[in-house]
């Protein structure tokens, strides 16, 4: 077989390959939407039909007192018939579905109207809440969204609280925080941080929009990360937390950074200080022996046996007077 039709061949057995591959993805998916998909949703307005007046949640307001009414839709895609069971979540005691459980034929829509009653005592503001669809036989699972707003005063309040950074351990750092909704309204918050060292600004990540929500009453902890922070300074990494409605706050924590290779240094400084004054006494005892190695009491150039008094006389040549005292 020459190169050429080498090559052919081998394409022709990839062509295969590709097609076979296709037909096996084609049927998967057709298996997929054969056995069945089902979904929840709000329903679309009266007279309203696919993405006409679709909502992916539900929003409704009303205060103290009140009784707010809307209807979910469950669709059902597959081949047979599917049960579900219906209930309300967060705020559940004020939320009653018209039916509780359901049997949606095959290829269906079906609406189940839902009513929330506000208490009288209920606190003005946002009460997150939502409604869970669960399939029979725990084979899944879907929650749909209620915003729910009790009519009155509302107050923003957030806190950024529990502030700390650490060192990553691959060059970064790691700034850990909490954020704390102290309102009665669901608040989005928006996050700006500094980072001010011994020279100066530091390079931190631009003020941004957090990806999360943080409900009345919620703790939300975050952390973000510090791509490139000092290699060697002290500095304050400070946040700023704000929010509409007024909601702001700040704090702030200390990060020090130091070079490995520095700490060893410090480090050895004490070691190397113990070992001068150990070298330093021993010398001294040595020179008050007599010097230069002379055990005490041992005869000595130019001098007889007699206290270690003179030791200092001895290394420098004097004579030294020997008087015979016995102590």
């Amino acid at each position: 077989m020459n190169g050429r039709s080498l090559v052919v061949a081998l394409s022709s057995l990839l062509l295969v390959l590709l097609g076979g591959g296709g037909a096996t993805a084609a049927s998967a998916d057709r298996e997929d939407a054969g056995g069945g998909a089902w979904s929840a949703a709000p329903a679309p307005p009266s007279g309203g039909s696919g993405a006409e007046g679709a909502r992916s949640f539900f929003y409704l307001e009303g205060s103290p007192g009140t009784v707010l009414k809307d209807t979910l839709a469950l669709t059902n895609e597959g081949d047979g018939p599917r049960t579900f069971t219906v209930r309300g979540e967060g705020e559940a005691a004020w939320i009653v579905p018209a039916r509780e459980r359901i049997t949606v034929p095959p290829r269906t829509r079906a609406e189940v109207p839902f009513s929330v009653t506000v208490p009288s005592v209920a606190v003005p503001g946002d009460h997150p809440s939502a409604l869970v669809v669960r399939e029979s036989g725990e084979r899944g699972k879907r929650a749909v969204r209620l915003h729910l707003r009790v009519s009155g005063p509302t107050l923003a309040a957030l806190s950024v609280e529990d502030v700390s950074v650490r060192d990553a351990g691959d060059g970064g750092a790691e700034i850990a925080y909490t954020l704390v909704n102290r309102g009665n309204t669901t608040l989005r918050p928006r996050l700006a941080v500094r980072a001010e060292g011994l020279f100066g600004a530091l390079p931190l990540r631009a003020a941004r929009t957090l990806p999360v929500e943080v409900p009345p009453g919620e703790r939300v902890t975050r952390h973000e990360r510090w791509t490139d922070p000092p290699g060697a300074d002290r500095a304050t990494v400070r946040l700023r937390v704000t929010a509409a409605g007024g909601a702001e706050d700040t704090a702030s924590a200390t990060y020090t950074a130091v070079p490995w290779g520095g700490v060893a240094g410090i480090g050895a400084l004490p070691a190397l200080g113990v070992a001068g004054a150990v070298w330093y006494v021993h010398r001294t005892r040595r020179n008050r022996r007599g010097g230069d190695g002379v055990p005490d009491g041992s005869a000595g150039s130019g001098s007889g046996s007699g206290s270690g008094e003179g030791g200092a006389g001895e290394r420098h040549g004097e004579p030294r007077e020997l008087t015979g005292a016995v102590k």
